[in-house]
């Protein structure tokens, strides 16, 4: 397989019929393979999270971004358009679930696809995740530490959003869980229920939670970077990925 691979700005449709922006990396070659939703991180659709993207296409699977901001704020800066977002009250669940199983169908399309199609987020895209392969035909999950899938937001919260309780009997997808024992939101106890209910309800799951990380340990331009977790992270997922997208029955 060829390391060359493309990368491009798309325009997706969401179920309300609004246009979507979206970042899109493939592997070069008509080789079939999975894909992978990459769902942004509260900062927004900014260059982190496409090089993330662009890493998904360099392991080998088609990858993409859906900008979740780009009805509030169509192209506007990042940070701007969190900001926008932010005051809003963030982004609706059910519209999130739209937007990620516009981008899985939009995967599923490619001449390459074999038909697996994983999801994989951060922070409220950690909580996004769970939450999008609790109501979508997807093959796989990730949740990088996020926050609010167990557990109540404080009071004053500044996002619309509630934990996920009671959507969890309904997580459809095998989940891999990656956190830091230093994080508060989600916390180990938040981890540990997390677990609990997963294993009640005969759900898939694998959690790792990492000594000395706390939230955004996989950042690489923030404080919280922690070199040992993050590159353990990442070789779990692709691990993960590889044995869950191949498109190989279990």
């Amino acid at each position: 397989m060829s390391d060359s691979l493309s990368a491009t700005t798309i325009t997706l449709t969401g179920a309300d019929g609004a246009d979507l922006e979206a970042y899109l990396a493939r592997p070069d070659g008509e080789h079939t393979r999975g894909g992978v939703v990459v769902i942004h991180h509260m900062p927004g659709y900014d260059r982190a999270t496409k090089e993330m993207v662009r890493r998904f296409a360099e392991l080998g699977y088609d990858a993409i971004c859906p900008n979740l901001y780009s009805r509030e704020a169509p192209g506007a800066e990042p940070s701007d358009a969190a900001a926008t977002v932010r005051a809003r009250g963030g982004v609706p669940d059910d519209r999130l679930v739209s937007d990620v199983g516009a981008a899985a169908a939009y995967l599923r399309a490619l001449n390459t696809s074999n038909g697996s199609v994983g999801v994989i987020g951060h922070c409220s895209g950690g909580r996004q995740a769970v939450l999008a392969a609790c109501h979508l035909d997807l093959d796989a999950a990730v949740d990088c530490y996020g926050a609010f899938v167990t557990g109540e937001p404080p009071a004053n919260y500044p996002l619309k959003v509630t934990n996920l309780v009671d959507q969890l009997p309904d997580l459809a997808a095998p989940l891999l869980g990656l956190f830091g024992k230093e994080d508060k939101t989600p916390s180990p106890e938040h981890v540990e229920a997390l677990d609990d209910l997963l294993t009640r309800h005969d759900k898939p799951h694998e959690f790792h939670s990492y000594d000395d990380a706390g939230h955004g340990f996989f950042a690489v331009d923030r404080p919280g970077y922690r070199v040992a977790a993050a590159n353990d992270g990442w070789e779990r997922i692709a691990t993960f990925f590889d044995t869950h997208l191949s498109g190989l029955e279990e």
